[in-house]
């Protein structure tokens, strides 16, 4: 069982000396362009959709930065990349800001992507039938991508909100997209915190799974969170690393927000076709279906809200102690200075 108290920061000095190692080796910046390392949270889900496209449309280039983009199995390795200092920004959940100043470390996130978090939860076939609602949970054990990550956290909360104790459903960690789909199918966990296009995929292939809780519309926010607002991925970096790289901070958030721009003026099959294959997977229609779906959770300006970052340090707060003891000025984890709003 993986506790939701447990450090995302562990095996950081491993990871960061191969990364590095492995940076050393690969990377080669092209003249006039300046060099990022991003570190995506699981660039195969939907939710970190805009970073990818960022690159595929050339907005990257456009606004001289020579974006390497790092994949991660989840959001807490992407954390432990930055921290570690083999990555300079990162592709990931708002939250893990909070969760740092709860550690009185700065990290700030500086353009938001997503506006609701848009994960589902969603049962098994083989327990879709025993499982009606969250509160059944309680004696089963429930996916997430990894220990410490943004779908841990939600989880754990909605579990809380349904009467069910952290500790009475064990926790495993099964990655994102193939090896989801795999431990769901399978049977090997009974629900599952999921992102697009694996959600669909499985639904599609298993209509008989239930879905407890779909996080990418307003409507399954509210109803499972008890909130409107809840901003989910955005790009962060340490607030010293912001200070000194003001210009480039800039351009990356010109980048997103282009991009953002750009999705809503296109329709899914022009996103889809704007997606790496490798992403999208065998079936083009499936991943333009789990766009339709998708599309609400992005935001289009890039703007962060100030009301929806009061909501997640208190859901934080309502499953992490940490957060919960700690004094913590969230105005401190964001800004919008980057974004430009005509």
């Amino acid at each position: 069982m993986i506790s939701a108290e447990r450090t995302i920061l562990s095996l950081v000095s491993l990871v960061s000396s191969v990364l590095i190692g492995s940076a050393a080796c690969t990377s080669r910046t092209e003249p006039g362009l300046r060099h990022v390392r991003l570190a995506v949270g699981g660039q195969n889900q939907m939710v970190y959709l805009p970073t990818t496209l960022a690159k595929e449309l050339g907005f990257y280039r456009e606004e001289g930065i020579d974006a390497e983009l790092q994949d991660f199995a989840g959001g807490a390795k992407a954390l432990q990349a930055l921290v570690g200092g083999s990555a300079d920004v990162v592709s990931g959940f708002y939250d893990h800001t909070i969760q740092m100043a709860a550690d009185g470390r700065e990290f700030v996130a500086f353009v938001t992507m997503l506006r609701f978090p848009g994960l589902v939860l969603v049962t098994s076939p083989q327990s879709a039938d025993k499982l009606a609602t969250i509160a059944d949970l309680k004696g089963r054990i429930a996916g997430v991508t990894t220990a410490g990550s943004s779908s841990q956290m939600l989880l754990t909360y909605m579990l809380q909100r349904n009467g069910v104790a952290a500790d009475a459903v064990s926790i495993t960690a099964i990655g994102s997209a193939a090896t989801a789909i795999a431990a769901l199918e399978h049977g090997k966990v009974d629900v599952a915190m999921v992102a697009d296009p694996a959600f669909t995929l499985v639904h599609r292939r298993n209509p008989g799974v239930r879905v407890l809780a779909d996080l990418r519309t307003a409507a399954g926010v509210n109803a499972a969170l008890g909130t409107h607002a809840y901003p989910a991925s955005v790009l962060y970096a340490k607030g010293e690393w912001i200070r000194d790289n003001r210009d480039t901070t800039q351009r990356l958030a010109r980048a997103i927000t282009r991009t953002l721009a750009w999705m809503q003026q296109h329709t899914p099959q022009e996103i889809a076709d704007k997606t790496p294959k490798t992403f999208r997977g065998e079936d083009d229609a499936l991943y333009v279906e789990a766009l339709k779906a998708s599309m609400p959770m992005f935001s289009p300006d890039g703007v962060m809200a100030a009301e929806g970052t009061e909501v997640v340090r208190t859901l934080l707060a309502g499953s992490m102690e940490k957060v919960r003891s700690a004094t913590i000025d969230v105005s401190k984890t964001y800004t919008n200075e980057f974004i430009h709003r005509p």
